[in-house]
């Protein structure tokens, strides 16, 4: 099923309240209460969480009425910057994602271990958030995309939806050749993704195949609210020069020769400096003209967002995930990206660009040693791609509104 099946149906409802007509208004207003939707939301790098946002933003734009719990691992402050409205955040382990050597290697043993030593209690785990789901009341569980968050749901009796576009099991698998999975770990998490009530499968997907019922969906991205211009002039940044951002995103990015990154005049390099994440090591900010450092709390104060910064930029620098290729195909802002270690993610992400933005491979022994410019002039002299739809958020929050007032519906 598509999107636009699913979401063409009839006026949207986030409250349905029936009621005899002999109840007075005041006690009709008495029995309804405020919805509540409880995200389970992975913390493995920023882009669960960034999509997670900007669905929760527009969810309750749709429905002024929805009150949002988050339970993740991933940093608060991602919430606290991002959300348009308060939510409640409690703070927990939902899955175990995938060991980071680094940003550009994983570390499939450790990662394997770590998610069999989770998920051999999935069961019990599960009954504790069944407690915690009851005691916020919740209405809806959304998933991005630890089994945890359906098998309990499933215990609360709750409706429960995943988003993402690639599932844990699908990713663990890639690593049976390599290693001795524990038999019941796969297993086990489809179990849990099989009790989900359907999953928003996002563009650049692997996997998905426990999952009872599934509706394609678009990209979800955040978009740029200033003109690039404004952003450069903003910030300091040259008006007259292809510039580079380099994006590496909660894990860092070792030492690079950037007197080998600013010898040619053809572009300029921006970093970013992040007192909450500290991410790659930043030079000496006297050592070249060419490279430029956004203190990126402060860019959020003046009301600019790490979106326009992608928007203002010509180029990102970064290794290939779902976040930063959706954002900048939303913003048309090219990509330069370098391999990322033994991630099935990897294979499909790579597939899928040429088809949604200028993209360019850049060897990672080329990254460290600062060699970027001939990549850097074959993506820019690329032509246009056709802009995907990059709508996805509005759409799954339209899906999950009509989710919400089904549940009502049967109440």
């Amino acid at each position: 099923m598509t999107w636009d099946d699913h979401t063409q149906r009839g006026p949207l409802l986030c409250r349905r309240t029936e009621a005899p007509s002999l109840l007075t208004l005041a006690e009709i207003t008495s029995m309804t209460r405020n919805l509540t939707v409880v995200f389970y939301v992975s913390g493995h790098g920023f882009g669960h969480a960034s999509r997670q946002i900007e669905i929760i933003n527009a969810l309750t734009a749709l429905c002024s009425d929805v009150s949002i719990i988050v339970r993740t691992s991933a940093p608060r402050w991602l919430f606290d910057r991002g959300a348009t409205t308060p939510v409640t955040f409690a703070a927990g382990e939902p899955d175990t994602g995938v060991v980071q050597i680094n940003s550009l290697q994983v570390d499939p043993l450790a990662s394997i271990n770590l998610a069999w030593e989770f998920h051999q209690t999935l069961e019990a785990r599960a009954r504790k958030e069944s407690l915690l789901l009851d005691h916020y009341d919740a209405d809806l569980v959304v998933g991005d995309i630890p089994p945890l968050a359906f098998a309990s749901a499933a215990l609360a009796k709750i409706p429960a939806v995943a988003i993402g576009n690639f599932t844990w099991d699908w990713i663990y698998q890639r690593y049976q050749n390599q290693l001795s999975l524990p038999p019941q770990l796969l297993p086990t998490i489809r179990k849990a993704y099989a009790s989900a009530d359907l999953a928003w499968r996002l563009p650049m997907a692997g996997g998905f195949e426990a999952f009872p019922h599934i509706i394609e969906a678009p990209l979800v991205a955040r978009h740029a609210r200033r003109h690039p211009a404004d952003t450069r002039k903003a910030v300091g940044l040259p008006l007259d020069q292809p510039l580079i951002l380099v994006s590496f995103g909660r894990y860092g990015l070792s030492a690079v020769d950037w007197d080998m990154v600013t010898q040619t005049g053809d572009f300029s390099v921006v970093l970013t400096r992040d007192p909450v994440d500290p991410g790659l090591t930043i030079p000496d900010p006297e050592c070249d003209h060419r490279l430029y450092t956004i203190d990126v709390p402060a860019l959020g104060a003046r009301g600019f967002g790490y979106e326009d910064l992608i928007a203002a930029t010509d180029m990102v620098l970064s290794k290939p995930g779902y976040g930063i290729i959706a954002e900048c195909a939303a913003n048309d802002t090219a990509l330069i990206y370098t391999s990322r270690g033994d991630f099935a993610e990897y294979d499909i992400l790579v597939e899928s660009m040429p088809n949604l933005l200028r993209s360019t491979y850049l060897d990672q022994s080329d990254l460290f040693a600062g060699k970027w410019t001939e990549a850097a002039h074959r993506v820019l002299a690329q032509s246009p791609v056709p802009p995907p739809r990059t709508d996805g958020a509005n759409v799954i929050a339209r899906g999950l509104a009509r989710q919400l007032e089904s549940g009502l519906r049967t109440h």
